[in-house]
C-alpha cells in the first residue's frame, strides 16, 4: 500500500495558513476544519508546518499572548515529507521515528497532499477487514 492509495481515498485538498498569519487565526482553521495540522504556505511554498503540540508548547511557554503572534514565529521550520510512491509502512515508521503525525506529500516540489497517521489506522484498519472477509470467504468454500 502506498501514499497515493490514501491520498485517492481521502483526497488531496491542503489546509494552509500564510507565514504572517496570526496564530489566533490558526488556530480558529484548525478548530473549524477538525483537523491537527495546517501547512504555512507561501505563494505555493511550503515555509514549515503548524501542529496542534506547536501550539500547546508555545501557549505554555509563552501564554496566550502568543495568540497574536505570526504563525511563522510558532510552526515546525523543518518539515520531513513525503512521496506519493512511499510505502505505508516506510511512512508509519517515519512518524514513529520522528515523533510527528502529519506528513505532507510532495511531489516535483509541490505540495500534492496531508496525510495523518489517522489516515494511516484508518486505511490499515480497512485493509486487515479486507483481509479477514477474504479469508471468511475463502473458508465457507474450502
Amino acid at each position: 500500500m502506498t501514499v497515493r492509495s490514501i491520498l485517492d481515498a481521502k483526497g488531496h485538498q491542503v489546509m494552509s495558513v500564510a507565514p504572517d498569519a496570526k496564530l489566533s487565526a490558526a488556530v480558529k482553521l484548525l478548530g473549524e476544519r477538525k483537523i491537527g495540522a495546517v501547512l504555512v504556505m507561501e505563494q505555493g511554498r511550503m515555509e514549515g508546518i503548524l501542529s496542534e503540540r506547536d501550539i500547546v508548547r508555545v501557549l505554555s511557554e509563552r501564554g496566550a499572548g502568543a495568540l497574536d503572534e505570526p504563525v511563522s514565529a510558532v510552526m515546525t521550520k523543518k518539515v520531513v515529507s513525503c512521496r506519493e510512491t512511499d510505502t505505508v509502512s516506510g511512512i508509519m515508521e517515519m512518524m514513529t521515528t520522528g515523533k510527528f503525525r502529519h506528513l505532507p506529500v510532495v511531489e516535483d516540489g509541490k505540495v500534492v497532499g496531508l496525510i495523518s497517521i489517522g489516515d494511516i489506522v484508518k486505511r490499515r484498519v480497512q485493509e486487515y477487514e479486507r483481509e479477514q472477509e477474504a479469508l471468511r470467504d475463502y473458508i465457507k468454500t474450502a
